[in-house]
């Protein structure tokens, strides 16, 4: 395995790719007693049409959370309460581009590894099974339509997007669930849970030449299949619609507002953007912003206020919620601030000192073994090394603040979108 010390955060990072495809990090923790491990696809809600062998499949909304549910389904074995019996706690997630699956223990890590290994990699559907998931789904999908949180993202999508299937709920709906059969699932399996399309990352006391093994002793010997996904979004940076509401069962109006920032590349370039519209938000209306103090003493907003830079395979947003009386207001108050510091600039004392509190948060989220692991997937399936962090912070400059709000903080980029309470209606 390569071995790699990072001086700057005192981390060492193992890394290996196997002769199937699988990437493998470890990042070692002496002494804890807690052990995390993360098996990731680079597979989400929004990758929904593909080639497989030469077939084209186009399947319905839901089907990459679907497939999460259905793989803690084994011939032989309950699952969850293998792990239980381990002493290990399991979980899994889909979003909108990965699904991960996990677990953290302390004791039992290599019985629990060759679970976690086993059950994600051996696809089992049946009719039946198929057939009584779709009642369980069913209802956590209502759960979902009467979240307010959840009901405003999606209605904020919708505004912003033409193309881009990130307008489409992570969940699907009961209509689109109803389509999924056990080949449309297994296709989905053999497409994206092949070991040259996933990563396995495990943070903790453990030994990294033993969680190669296992994973090659556990998982297909080559990768054969041949793949390609159906990815044609492209969008212009204009909004479908500035402004939407609706009314749902809340105590007084919630917004959320998103500007449209040209989608994500690769790399170190990719988090330079990020960073870049992270500090941008923080300049804006960050906790310390002369905005935020503003519009908290004008009651235009509360301590649920809140944003920052977001990017999904394919896009990116900034985006700010909250609550307020008169989120059109804070709307426009958003916008004049950009326009001032613009006009009047930002000290250099100042920009710098924002600099080092961004990175200095990422630096203490090393101490959680659940931020390392998601940040170590998530910025290699980007083609970056996350332990990398602090050399890219280093290369933003306030120019690259000010060329950000110019280009991205616009009245023609924005969509603001409300949900009222019911008896406003």
């Amino acid at each position: 395995m390569e071995k790699k010390f990072y001086p700057a955060l005192n981390e060492t990072l193992f890394q290996e790719t196997l002769p199937n495809g699988l990437n493998i990090l470890v990042v070692p923790r002496p002494g804890f007693t807690r052990k995390l491990a993360y098996f990731v696809t680079d597979f989400g809600a929004i990758h929904r049409d593909f080639t497989l062998d030469g077939k084209k499949w186009e399947t319905p909304a839901g089907i990459a959370h679907f497939l999460e549910h259905k793989l803690f389904d084994m011939p032989d074995m309950d699952v969850m309460a293998e792990f239980a019996a381990l002493g290990a706690n399991p979980n899994a997630f889909t979003s909108y581009d990965v699904t991960a699956y996990h677990f953290s223990c302390t004791e039992n890590f290599e019985a629990c590894l060759k679970l976690l290994l086993n059950y994600v990699s051996t696809p089992y559907f049946t009719e039946e099974s198929v057939q009584k998931e779709l009642g369980i789904i069913g209802q956590e999908i209502g759960m979902h339509n009467d979240n307010p949180d959840s009901r405003i993202f999606e209605m904020l999508m919708e505004n912003m997007y033409r193309n881009h299937p990130v307008t489409v709920p992570i969940l699907g709906s009961e209509e689109s669930i109803a389509q999924l059969t056990p080949e449309l699932l297994t296709a989905c399996h053999k497409a994206f849970y092949r070991p040259g399309n996933m990563l396995l990352c495990v943070v903790g006391d453990v030994d990294p030449r033993f969680v190669c093994d296992t994973a090659a002793a556990i998982l297909p010997e080559t990768d054969t299949a041949q793949v390609s996904r159906t990815a044609d979004w492209q969008e212009d940076m204009t909004c479908i619609t500035p402004y939407s509401s609706c009314t749902m069962e809340v105590a007084m109006p919630m917004f959320q507002l998103g500007f449209k920032c040209e989608p994500p590349t690769l790399g170190e370039a990719a988090v330079h953007a990020e960073f870049v519209g992270d500090l941008a938000a923080e300049v804006l209306f960050g906790e310390s912003s002369a905005l935020y103090l503003r519009l908290y003493e004008d009651g235009l907003i509360d301590s649920a206020f809140g944003g920052g830079f977001e990017t999904i395979d394919g896009m990116a947003l900034l985006t700010v919620s909250g609550d307020s009386e008169d989120p059109e207001a804070v709307r426009d108050a958003i916008l004049q601030e950009a326009q001032r510091l613009l006009e009047e600039k930002i000290s250099q004392a100042d920009f710098l000192r924002l600099k080092r509190s961004a990175m200095g948060r990422r630096v203490r989220d090393l101490d959680s073994f659940d931020g390392t692991t998601f940040r170590l997937c998530a910025y290699f399936l980007s083609k970056f090394d996350f332990f990398d962090f602090p050399a890219v912070y280093e290369k933003i400059t306030v120019d690259d603040i000010y060329e950000f709000l110019q280009r991205v903080v616009t009245r023609e980029r924005c969509s603001l979108c409300v949900i009222n309470p019911k008896e406003q209606e």
